[in-house]
């Protein structure tokens, strides 16, 4: 019976600083995107939302932006490698002029070179998204929909 050795993936927490936002998009828009000749997006300001147009088919086409928060948070990860650890009881091995195999080879053999372990960084969590919502054609403001007191009393700040 072998025994090995399984630490599992290494997992670390560097995050990075940036502000990371998740954006859904509807299929449509991603289709368009991935062609050959994607359309142009631009973003502009409104009282209540900000606006997403473009050009779809000669025809203007306005989205609005939305966030929406999430219960469960989205882990943005990266991979890395590191550096196998080293061993105190290895030997060097030296070569003669003239031998046909080299000293990277022979390490190789011995299994005396260090391999490096893929791993993955945690960047951030996401707990929000932001959604695009079509809007009526030539809408310059998204309409503003009724809403229960709560939200006209704790979502202004939003």
């Amino acid at each position: 019976m072998s025994t090995q050795l399984n630490a599992g993936i290494p997992l670390s927490h560097a995050p990075d600083g940036v502000g990371y936002k998740l954006l859904e998009l509807p299929p449509e828009l991603v289709e368009l995107l991935e062609s050959d000749n994607p359309p142009t997006l631009t973003l502009h300001p409104s009282p209540t939302a900000a606006l997403l147009k473009t050009t779809i088919n000669g025809l203007p086409k306005t989205y609005s932006l939305r966030q929406k928060n999430t219960s469960n948070g989205l882990i943005l990860l990266s991979p890395f490698t590191q550096p196998a650890p080293r061993s105190d009881d290895k030997q060097t091995t030296t070569t003669e002029p003239g031998d046909d195999m080299d000293i990277e080879q022979e390490q190789q053999e011995e299994g005396m070179i260090d391999i490096p372990i893929p791993g993955l960084r945690t960047l951030t969590t996401l707990h929000e998204t932001i959604e695009l919502v079509p809007e009526a054609e030539g809408a310059s403001a998204p309409a503003v929909k009724a809403r229960g007191k709560w939200h006209e009393k704790f979502a202004k700040g939003r």
